[in-house]
């Protein structure tokens, strides 16, 4: 189990994903068992259609290796179920708008409950459905429960102000620990015109004591890169353990640019020079960090 100060911490994802059959790009609706309300369950997770693409979740991780391992399941499971399938990571798919309009009014839809934006306390505008493409996430969640606090309640509402308090600060430095590298594997703006721009998450209650949130910027193009599954998991942990030591770290300026401007610009070459530095800084896990230490192992 991951333990910060008092707290222990667990570490989640639930990825999207579009599929091709025979090289091209198609709907996923109706291919696999699971619903947004009833995901099937498999070892490691769930998976569920979503939309036009697949989706699936998996357990709560306490360690890397468990989250990796999640991961992996999950992915084996869902080819078995889908054998004449491929899988296909991109943050975009262009399908059209005559194909979108031929599929169902329930395939057609996007979103479901809304997301909020950390910047200004409100709901995020509600994407246009109508837009000749689709878009894939690789949401992250995060969790946790103050072990040695003996009235620490099983349940709270989600949206309890000191619990929206916790998770403004922790999504603004999410921004800076995952979104910011994030950049430097995902060149797409495109998406974010539509899901993912900074700022972007939702709270919640997982149960039994266990409070936390859905970091809800990051594309699924993580999942290209199996080193990247420490990535997600290491640099969302250290985001957790740093606002312990500076809870004034959702504020910071990285070479006097915040984390917000950095992972909403929409020309990405024109902050290329502040991510290199800021990776470089080593204080923020790059990409080439985590795929060193796979090689090395």
């Amino acid at each position: 189990m991951a333990k910060v100060g008092n707290f222990e911490v667990m570490i989640g994802c639930d990825p999207e994903f579009f599929v091709k059959k025979d090289g091209q790009l198609i709907s996923a609706f109706g291919l696999i068992e699971g619903t947004k309300k009833n995901p099937f369950k498999v070892k490691g997770g769930a998976v569920q259609v979503d939309g036009m693409a697949l989706e699936f979740n998996i357990d709560p991780s306490a360690n890397p290796k468990d989250f990796r391992k999640n991961i992996d399941k999950v992915l084996e499971a869902l080819k078995k179920m889908t054998p004449s399938y491929e899988f296909d990571f991109t943050p975009v798919a262009e399908f059209g708008s005559e194909y979108i309009k031929s599929q169902p009014l329930e395939a057609r839809m996007l979103g479901c409950d809304p997301d909020f934006n950390a910047y200004t306390n409100a709901p995020n505008p509600v994407p246009d459905a109508d837009a000749p493409f689709r878009t894939a996430s690789g949401h992250v969640h995060i969790s946790w429960k103050d072990t040695k606090n003996t009235n620490w309640p099983d349940e709270i509402d989600p949206f309890t102000p000191s619990h929206i308090e916790a998770c403004n600060v922790l999504v603004k430095t999410l921004d800076a620990y995952l979104g910011i590298p994030s950049l430097i594997w995902d060149k797409d703006t495109k998406r974010r015109q539509l899901y993912g721009k900074a700022g972007c998450y939702r709270p919640k209650c997982y149960g039994n004591g266990w409070f936390g949130l859905e970091y809800r910027v990051l594309s699924n193009a993580w999942l290209n890169y199996p080193f990247l599954t420490d990535l997600i998991y290491q640099n969302t942990l250290d985001a957790f353990a740093e606002i312990f030591k500076d809870y004034d770290t959702s504020e910071r300026l990285y070479y006097g640019m915040s984390a917000k401007d950095i992972v909403n610009s929409e020309n990405l070459e024109d902050v290329s020079a502040v991510i290199a530095r800021v990776v470089k800084a080593g204080k923020i896990k790059s990409p080439k960090y985590y795929r060193e230490l796979r090689e090395a192992a």
